[in-house]
């Protein structure tokens, strides 16, 4: 990929910061517009991306099929679009949370590729109509992704922050909500992890 354009995508995406990714605040998460001046999104751009998302997940241990890794980037791409968020930075999310196994289960008690909390999941399904049967609602991948870009795009505006939001995502709103009360520095691993990633990912594209 050519250097300078990966810089001015970086800059477009978080855009009015610094263009070092791991500045402090990252600003507001990228967004699907942030990209080449120009770009079309047109069916051939969207199949590319679920593409490139199926082969990434094709190489880890995922516990799913064939089938089903296709449904998930489909399901990333499309609800990505819909929450005006990058594919690119929904995967990089997937992957510091479960590194793409569906099955996985954080100590907390975490669920699923994007490690989504029970109760958590419960209240967004209520709120977006989905059908909840149960935690182990949060085993079927597409659902599980459906939640989780869903947490990210509602985290996003609840902070307007990226560094924030991821932050929220990992730690739980609740402890960020007093960190920011009391003045208290903002936890830097995980969203400098997800930032990682997401530039890891781009600079394949």
């Amino acid at each position: 990929m050519n250097r300078r354009w990966l810089a001015t995508l970086m800059c477009v995406a978080f855009s009015g910061l610094s263009c070092s990714i791991f500045a402090s605040d990252h600003g507001p998460l990228p967004s699907v517009s942030a990209g080449l001046p120009g770009t079309v999104d047109t069916a051939a751009v969207r199949e590319a991306e679920v593409a490139g998302i199926a082969a990434a997940m094709s190489l880890r241990p995922t516990g799913l099929t064939a089938g089903e890794i296709d449904a998930v980037a489909r399901t990333v791409v499309a609800e990505a679009r819909r929450h005006a968020l990058e594919p690119t930075l929904v995967l990089a999310v997937m992957h510091v949370e479960s590194r793409y196994y569906n099955f996985a289960v954080s100590p907390v008690g975490a669920i699923g590729l994007m490690q989504v909390m029970p109760e958590t999941g419960a209240e967004l399904a209520a709120r977006l109509g989905i059908d909840w049967v149960g935690p182990q609602t949060l085993f079927d991948p597409t659902t599980n992704v459906r939640l989780g870009v869903a947490y990210l795009r509602e985290l996003s505006d609840r902070y307007g922050s990226l560094s924030t939001a991821l932050s929220a995502y990992n730690w739980g709103p609740g402890r960020i909500d007093r960190r920011l009360r009391l003045g208290t520095a903002m936890p830097e691993q995980y969203p400098n992890l997800v930032l990682q990633a997401y530039a890891q990912r781009a600079d394949r594209s």
